[in-house]
């Protein structure tokens, strides 16, 4: 079933995720989503991957076909599951967790009844959790998203055009991104967060609420996905700021930079290098044992000294965090917010984005991807921070 390339990375993600089960109040865990099926078995299909405390590990897969391996077991409907358990010797769970924040209610009360003598708890912390520490193939699957999302965004200055709209140009750099191989999926976790390729900010269009928690909103080209570019002409005197997929391995990395058409006014300038004293103060700090909530006020510490919290993260809406976890999702563990009780661990991969939206010119400021090592961080997305002009 595995790929030859992923064979041994299987024990190591199968080893992370038995350790975080022992530690647990479950017997057993059922994984069911796509995310969590893809970083256990290296690939996606439709079924479950059962494991238990025991040490006993199980593929029910529903679809594709052609799926071979001595885990893997062909079922039609989870209903098969504690028959196919019973002829393998495996003792029935008492408690068994599913990844209750994001399987509906419906899925969750088939299994129920399929586990009907187990009391069912929450697995979605699990995964969570063990994702949150890549191994070092993951962080090499990041460190190739993060090159050629660098090779991508070394194009944008040539492919602006005067009297461009902001969807014109998000339109050649999606392009040139999926030219580079990007994959245009951009998995977020949660079920009321939706992005296409990530987005393009320009003008006061930056200073939009979204109802997304993302650090910056947009209105969007519709009202049914009310985030990013809305189709306004990039006008003298303003920014754009891009922030778009960097998706190439099924591994994100996630960089923003800025641009500018124009003069634009010292406030956004000033803002610009905030954010990048705000990076050059973390990347000092940061260490496994490092609080993320202390980055957090470390940064906002920086943005009030300058006289800019108003800008800090949004101006009319805030968001409540400079930063957070990368990998299969753009939203992973940890998060940098002020109340996050998440500690920084080495193999975390954390994305750092203080930004600050000015009235009237857009959006300013950087936004990298780091790997937490043992003596701090590295910087995985190294592309120029300056504001970058384009006329």
């Amino acid at each position: 079933m595995f790929s030859s390339q992923f064979k041994s990375e299987a024990l190591v993600r199968y080893n992370k995720i038995f350790k975080a089960l022992q530690a647990s109040d479950a017997d057993a865990l059922l994984i069911n989503t796509n995310v969590n099926i893809y970083y256990t078995a290296g690939l996606i299909f439709s079924g479950y991957i059962y494991l238990d405390k025991s040490g006993n590990l199980f593929y029910f897969v529903k679809r594709p076909v052609g799926l071979q391996g001595e885990l893997v077991v062909y079922i039609r409907k989870p209903e098969e599951i504690p028959a196919l358990l019973q002829e393998a010797d495996v003792p029935m769970p008492k408690r068994i967790a599913l990844e209750l924040d994001y399987t509906s209610y419906s899925d969750i009360t088939r299994i129920a009844h399929v586990f009907k003598d187990a009391e069912i708890t929450n697995g979605s912390t699990i995964m969570r959790n063990v994702r949150a520490t890549k191994t070092p193939y993951e962080v090499e699957k990041i460190r190739i998203s993060a090159a050629r999302h660098e090779a991508a965004y070394g194009h944008i200055e040539a492919m602006y055009e005067e009297g461009m709209t902001d969807f014109e140009l998000q339109i050649e750099i999606e392009r040139r991104l999926r030219m580079e191989g990007c994959l245009g999926i951009f998995r977020v976790a949660g079920p009321s967060m939706e992005v296409f390729m990530g987005s393009l900010l320009s003008g006061n269009n930056a200073d939009v609420p979204s109802p997304y928690d993302f650090a910056l909103g947009g209105s969007g080209l519709d009202e049914s996905l009310p985030i990013g570019c809305n189709g306004t002409l990039i006008k003298q005197g303003s920014t754009v700021m891009v922030d778009l997929c960097g998706n190439f391995t099924g591994y994100m990395t996630d960089m923003s930079r800025t641009f500018s058409v124009g003069q634009i006014p010292e406030l956004a300038h000033r803002a610009h290098a905030t954010s990048r004293n705000i990076h050059e103060t973390l990347r000092a700090m940061a260490r496994p044992g490092v609080a993320a909530a202390e980055m957090y006020n470390t940064a906002y510490d920086i943005a009030a000294k300058a006289g800019l919290s108003d800008y800090f993260m949004g101006h009319t809406q805030h968001a409540g965090f400079i930063g957070h976890g990368v990998g299969i999702e753009i939203n992973e563990l940890p998060v940098l917010a002020p109340r996050s009780r998440d500690i920084l661990a080495e193999g975390n991969i954390i994305a750092i984005e203080p930004k600050f939206v000015i009235p009237g010119t857009g959006a300013v400021g950087v936004e990298n991807t780091y790997l937490v090592t043992g003596n701090g961080i590295e910087c995985l997305t190294n592309f120029k921070e300056e504001i970058i002009p384009l006329d």
